[in-house]
């Protein structure tokens, strides 16, 4: 599958964003019927013998072949992760069309994936990361910006995808705080391919977070939300009020040693810390991913409608 394959595959070019203790099977094969790019993260199986059944569930729903719908996975590829190349080995078993690496090089899964015609997209944060991930081999760079859930980036989104883009040929997707098909339209009009959107999904049906982050996410605001290292050791966007419900201190300055293995001990600080990101506000119900991509796909038609009426009106 090439990029331009993936795009024309697509009904919204839209990657339902990997989440962790929140994107699972029954919310990737929703997000890629829908006609948007599932995707979940390969710590949110503990073993690597659950993640092959998720492979599995997910790829027997989908299907496989040229006219399957793409989904994605995402691993971890910092060198805390210790089950790395056990997931590999999945991933050269399943062969997912798309897989995102986050948190280190994609340096060590481009040889598996390319060999089966896979896609590699890397999460980035600044230029110097994009054009090391691009060195390696990506065929895609994911621009985490500010206004991004879970680890969030620093830089503004427009400026980032017009720096990625002077440099780089491939794909370019970004990711920070959109949640309508209005964000999309403008980040396309920007010079993205794609666009990440995770919080939008978090408060859905086929999501596997627990009721009281939907709840949460659907009763906050993008005022309560908090950026800190305090959880992971890399700055990410919280909500607030679940790091004081258990007793971190949302305004400290010291960060925690990074750890990024998908070891039981170690996830167990994330069970009651929730994620969101900056769309936060565009989030009034909990609904089914389909009827959220339907909506999307409307707001992202009426968006190009009323850039049309702009420029004719000149």
């Amino acid at each position: 599958m090439t990029p331009s394959e993936l795009l024309q595959r697509l009904r919204l070019p839209v990657v339902a964003a990997p989440m962790f203790l929140v994107s699972g099977p029954d919310l990737v094969i929703a997000a890629s019927r829908a006609g948007i790019v599932g995707s979940f993260p390969t710590p949110n199986c503990r073993t690597a013998e659950e993640l092959d059944n998720w492979l599995e569930q997910i790829t027997t729903a989908l299907g496989t072949g040229p006219d399957a719908p793409p989904w994605a996975m995402n691993l971890i590829t910092h060198s805390t992760n210790s089950r790395l190349g056990d997931d590999l080995e999945m991933v050269a078993k399943h062969r997912p069309p798309v897989v995102i690496t986050a948190l280190g090089s994609p340096r060590p899964v481009v040889d598996v994936v390319h060999s089966y015609g896979g896609l590699v997209l890397a999460d980035v944060v600044s230029l110097k990361l994009a054009r090391k991930a691009a060195d390696a081999g990506a065929d895609g760079l994911v621009c985490v910006s500010s206004g991004a859930g879970g680890h969030t980036g620093h830089l503004s989104p427009l400026p980032f995808i017009a720096a990625v883009r002077d440099s780089f040929d491939g794909l370019v997707c970004v990711g920070g705080g959109v949640a309508t098909g209005a964000g999309v339209a403008g980040a396309v009009a920007a010079g993205a391919d794609l666009v990440y959107m995770g919080t939008r999904f978090l408060a859905t049906q086929e999501s596997i977070a627990v009721e009281g982050h939907k709840q949460m996410v659907v009763g906050s605001s993008i005022d309560d939300l908090v950026v800190s290292a305090a959880i992971t050791g890399t700055p990410a966007s919280w909500l607030r009020a679940s790091l004081t419900a258990v007793g971190i201190d949302p305004d400290a300055d010291a960060p925690t040693a990074r750890n990024y293995s998908s070891e039981i001990s170690n996830v167990r600080r994330w069970k009651d810390t929730w994620a969101a990101g900056q769309g936060l506000d565009n989030i009034d119900a909990i609904e089914t991913t389909a009827d959220v991509v339907d909506r999307l796909v409307v707001e992202y038609g009426a968006a190009w409608d009323r850039v049309a009426g702009l420029v004719g009106a000149r």
